[in-house]
């Protein structure tokens, strides 16, 4: 018995744009990590990359739960002694509130070649506007 192997067709790729303004953090990672993988299609494969891209606008106005805004960390590492930054939430949104989800949806796809191919098609915007409207995206409802 043979294993049924699917085509992907790269030219058949769909572009969805997904609004983060008052969504939580974390079921926003979720469901752009399946899109990115292609698990909500039928012709979903583990090792293979089937998945779409994702735009995501208003980055700054995604929601966390909680305490988090205030006590969550990121560490970042220089490579030198004494070279450890930790930064709250706060900070990270006045400075760059792309990476909240960056960060979150990088942490839920694979860490391996693959999933350095899937990161590539996760496109996140600071504002209500993207620069990618001759893909002609589909907009997409977040969960809650």
């Amino acid at each position: 018995m043979k294993t049924h192997l699917p085509k992907v067709n790269l030219d058949q790729r769909k572009w969805h744009v997904i609004d983060a303004d008052g969504v939580v953090l974390g079921r926003l990672a979720v469901q752009v990590a399946d899109i990115l993988r292609g698990k909500n299609k039928p012709v979903y494969t583990a090792h293979l990359d089937a998945g779409d891209f994702v735009i995501v606008v208003n980055a700054e106005k995604v929601r966390l739960t909680g305490k988090k805004e205030k006590a969550k960390e990121y560490m970042s590492y220089s490579g030198w002694k004494g070279g450890e930054k930790y930064r709250t939430v706060e900070q990270v949104r006045e400075a760059k509130p792309e990476f909240l989800i960056e960060h979150a949806v990088k942490g839920m796809i694979p860490k391996n070649r693959l999933g350095r191919v899937l990161i590539t098609k996760l496109k996140v915007f600071k504002g209500p506007k993207h620069d990618h409207d001759a893909q002609m995206p589909a907009l997409l409802k977040a969960s809650n």
